[in-house]
């Protein structure tokens, strides 16, 4: 249900175990990994109507800043044209817009791709952060893919994640930042 923005670790987590009983849905089993006890009742909600809830609820985007939906309508874009991406050996991470961040928005690619990570080989994170502005997003969302398609996003994005020397390995220097 909820982790703190600097991870669970730190500061916890809730979780909740959601199931479907019949024609009930049910909330409950709720935990924080950092106390023995969450002191939660089960809740229990009609099935239908719950269904119904979700359904309003996905489509409700009225609470999104103009960022959030470039971001989503980004993302939706470039999932469904990869080519690009795979000339360039990279698999889309995800696209982010943070709320204390308003006016831009965080594209990560992961490089040569997830699938490295589980098969322990070299891999790289990178970040490329986009400046979005107060005008159409559905116009900027398709600029950028235009943008974006046309180029090796590598180039023009950070690394961010791995390791030394799996940059080292595939050919990137490791940003200075990380270095101690």
């Amino acid at each position: 249900m909820a982790e703190a923005t600097c991870t669970e670790g730190c500061c916890g987590a809730l979780y909740v175990t959601i199931r479907r009983d019949g024609d009930q849905v049910i909330w409950g089993a709720w935990r924080n990994p950092d106390e023995d006890e969450v002191d939660l009742p089960e809740f229990r909600f009609d099935a239908q109507q719950y269904q119904a809830e979700v359904e309003r609820a996905t489509l409700d985007r009225s609470w999104e800043w103009p960022a959030r939906t470039v971001a989503r309508l980004l993302e939706e874009e470039l999932r469904q044209c990869t080519a690009w991406l795979e000339r360039w050996e990279c698999e889309l991470g995800s696209v982010s817009a943070w709320l204390w961040e308003p006016d831009q928005i965080n594209l990560f690619l992961f490089h040569p791709g997830r699938a490295a990570i589980k098969e322990d080989r070299p891999w790289l994170q990178f970040q490329m952060t986009l400046d979005i502005s107060g005008e159409d997003p559905a116009a900027q969302a398709a600029q950028l893919v235009e943008e974006l398609t046309a180029f090796d996003p590598r180039v023009a994005a950070d690394v961010c994640g791995g390791s030394p020397e799996f940059a080292r390995q595939l050919g990137y220097p490791w940003p200075q930042r990380h270095r101690t």
